[in-house]
């Protein structure tokens, strides 16, 4: 009987918030043997799916040692460290802050930019797996050809990221052209911050907030614009069963984000990059185009926008942590005259 009411628990939906406040079943794990996407091996299904929904899931495309080493390295090379790090949310110098259970909760961005001789490991391992030919043949599938890795993200604890599309933010100069790619370096928990998408959000035009200074520079007011196109159009909150290894993949118009914390006590250690078609800039906040820094690793190119093993980053990145205010302010004044342009 014992046994019985154990499977059953873990085989239950979990009830959680989803991002409008209502309330969602998601699903605690999945079996392999019933999984839609472990089902869809065949290219042009993968090519439909996403197309159809905007994102596709992809199970066990990195192998576990590469998960396991990479997290090792992290908590060797970067979690105790008390320096600076650029971080996904706010793209600012930062020093480390964690959660209660002492995870990092703001997210290193752009571990191809660190310091080599500190991070090495972390770095190395982490761009192996970003790089990983099982990703870049999805990538292909996906994007009808070659890619390059624009940006990348680490992360341990749980930001709660609010529904947004990546297109508002980081773009190729050819709309919808972006693809990016949630990584799962342990299983994911259902209460641990899982990744969500809105399935079909890809094919909804919202406003061209690039041109709306107010609503871009006023977290509060994009969040609100986001739900209302998502209660306008009925669309349904999805957050599949990730376990180590697994990777999701989503249009860089489909809307995303992570669920709320609801079970502190556990880690969603996980990778987050966006890939680009071949191309020399990107496309930022709608408006400005960005140049990009390539450098080849293993047979792919990847974008060093503030690679710290060169000098005069290394001089950047002491005076923005010297003087961190007065960057910040020189920052949104930045975005400011981009936006009048």
């Amino acid at each position: 009987m014992e046994k019985n009411v154990t499977s059953t628990l873990k085989d239950a939906p979990f009830s959680i918030l989803s991002p409008t406040g209502t309330s969602i079943d998601i699903p605690r794990s999945y079996d392999p043997t019933s999984d839609v996407y472990t089902r869809m091996n065949e290219a042009h299904q993968i090519r439909q799916y996403y197309g159809e929904n905007g994102y596709i899931v992809r199970r066990q495309l990195i192998p576990t040692e590469l998960c396991d080493g990479v997290r090792e390295a992290f908590k060797k090379e970067v979690k105790g460290h008390k320096g600076f790090f650029y971080r996904q949310a706010s793209g600012l110098a930062e020093k480390h802050k964690y959660t209660d259970h002492n995870f990092m909760i703001n997210a290193v961005m752009n571990i191809q930019d660190l310091d080599q001789k500190k991070f090495g490991s972390f770095q190395n391992l982490g761009l192996k797996i970003l790089t990983h030919p099982n990703i870049r043949s999805v990538l292909k599938m996906l994007m009808q050809g070659e890619a390059i890795v624009a940006q990348t993200m680490y992360f341990e604890g749980n930001p709660a990221t609010w529904p947004h599309q990546d297109k508002d933010y980081l773009d190729a100069l050819q709309p919808g052209a972006m693809v990016a790619a949630w990584v799962a370096l342990e299983d994911i928990q259902p209460g641990a911050g899982r990744f969500y998408v809105y399935p079909k959000s890809h094919k909804i035009d919202i406003e061209k907030l690039g041109r709306n200074l107010n609503i871009m520079l006023d977290k509060d007011a994009y969040i609100k614009l986001v739900i209302e196109t998502i209660s306008k159009y009925k669309l349904q909150c999805v957050a599949p069963a990730l376990k180590k290894g697994d990777v999701l993949f989503w249009h860089g118009k489909t809307i995303h984000g992570s669920l709320a914390t609801a079970q502190p006590q556990f880690s969603r250690s996980s990778f987050t990059a966006h890939y680009m078609p071949v191309a020399r800039t990107l496309l930022q906040m709608q408006v400005r185009e960005k140049k990009l820094f390539l450098r080849d690793f293993d047979g792919i190119k990847v974008n060093y926008p503030k690679d710290q093993n060169r000098l005069q980053n290394k001089l950047m990145f002491l005076m923005e942590t010297s003087f961190p205010m007065l960057f910040k302010k020189m920052k949104a004044t930045a975005i400011r005259m981009h936006k009048r342009k």
